[in-house]
């Protein structure tokens, strides 16, 4: 079974895909960028905030889907540029308390819209 996952507290999809899709017990979401999802802008700031509000979004889109950042088993990252790894690396740390998930982390040409960082995750659903 397939299940498209939106919510109105993470941005609205830019292009022609979901936010998320659930599929047997797996969450697949959507690379998030830093759109406040209010103003559908990116957020001020830097790396930190950026990461911050990503992590918020991907956040928003879990609870929709009724899960968490516990039950996350993959991400991938896509940096505007390496050099901000360090302080992406420590705002993206404390959202995961322990056991954190594999991960991927890439430096990229460019992001939608200008963003600094994109994410995305593959999450085990409630009762995995």
């Amino acid at each position: 079974m397939r299940k498209v996952i939106h919510t109105e507290k993470a941005p609205k999809a830019v292009g022609p895909y979901s936010q998320a899709v659930s599929t047997g017990q797996l969450l697949f979401t959507a690379g998030q960028v830093g759109l406040d999802p209010g103003t559908g802008k990116l957020v001020e700031g830097g790396i930190k905030e950026q990461t911050r509000q990503v992590m918020e979004n991907l956040k928003a889109v879990l609870t929709e889907a009724r899960t968490d950042f516990s039950k996350v088993v993959k991400t991938t990252v896509f940096l505007q540029d390496m050099k901000t790894f360090a302080d992406f690396n420590q705002v993206y740390g404390g959202y995961f308390h322990s056991e954190p998930p594999a991960r991927s982390t890439f430096q990229v040409g460019a992001l939608p819209l200008g963003a600094m960082v994109e994410i995305e995750m593959i999450v085990l659903l409630d009762g995995q």
